[in-house]
């Protein structure tokens, strides 16, 4: 009997459920708020669109101050629509501090470049600069058009925590591309960490890295860990000590989301 009664009810349930179904509109699940901003797309690939912030448009580095001494300019080198790093005067990082965002940025690895490994073309983005040196969370920029290294610093890596998931480098002397979508880390009233860093990265239109969860800011010696809450942070390009040729960048610019 109970089990009679059970395949009754279940059959009942079902008759409504198909019954409601038959008299839902379309209309029913249709949502007209809110309503989306219009805004304009870049007229041509990697073109900033009509909402972005222009952090270099081949012009100068208003931006852009010196990553050791916030009162100073930044000290690279603007030729002909080109951002050339300058390895002795150090770090730079963008006036405005960031939370989300996405970003796309250009660089190019010298046609004359030497060195290998490491030593060959090393830059990076420091997706939220936490100060003075290389604290941050860096994505590296390196050479990687045949020139092997740990594959957990080649370009395209999350340094020393992601690797890259393809190597679409292109040989040096070409443009390369990267579009970055940066989630920051929320840590709550008392510091500790609520919700990790997230990072998504196209390079050169290859998806490369997918959502990953930051362990932590990069680090060159160590294990990386949330040892120190942070709230906005400004975005940082790496002057590295290496004696290979400097890098270039052009096309910088950024949406708050």
């Amino acid at each position: 009997m109970k089990r009679k009664l059970l395949l009754t009810m279940l059959l009942a349930s079902g008759f409504c459920a198909a019954n409601a179904q038959e008299k839902a509109k379309p209309e029913d699940t249709e949502v007209y708020s809110p309503v989306p901003p219009e805004i304009k797309p870049g007229k041509k690939c990697g073109e900033a669109p009509s909402d972005a912030i222009v952090l270099f448009d081949g012009h100068n580095l208003d931006q852009w101050v010196m990553a050791d001494d916030r009162n100073a300019p930044a000290k690279w080198t603007v030729n002909k629509g080109i951002l050339t790093v300058n390895k002795q005067s150090g770090n730079i990082e963008t006036q405005r501090t960031f939370t989300n965002y996405q970003l796309h940025i250009e660089w190019q690895v010298p046609s004359n470049i030497t060195g290998s490994g490491q030593a060959r073309g090393n830059s990076g983005i420091f997706l939220a600069s936490l100060g003075k040196g290389d604290a941050g969370y860096e994505l590296q920029i390196l050479d990687s058009y045949n020139n092997k290294t740990y594959t957990n610093g080649q370009a395209g890596s999350i340094y020393k925590q992601f690797v890259p998931l393809a190597n679409p480098t292109l040989p040096p002397g070409e443009w390369q591309t990267y579009d970055v979508i940066w989630t920051a880390p929320v840590f709550g009233s008392d510091g500790t960490l609520v919700f990790p860093a997230k990072v998504t990265v196209l390079f050169n239109g290859v998806l490369v890295q997918n959502g990953v969860e930051l362990k932590g800011p990069t680090q060159y010696i160590g294990t990386p860990a949330y040892r120190q809450p942070h709230g906005a942070s400004p975005i940082k390009l790496q002057a590295h000590g290496d004696k290979s040729e400097p890098l270039s960048f052009r096309n910088i610019w950024v949406r708050e989301i």
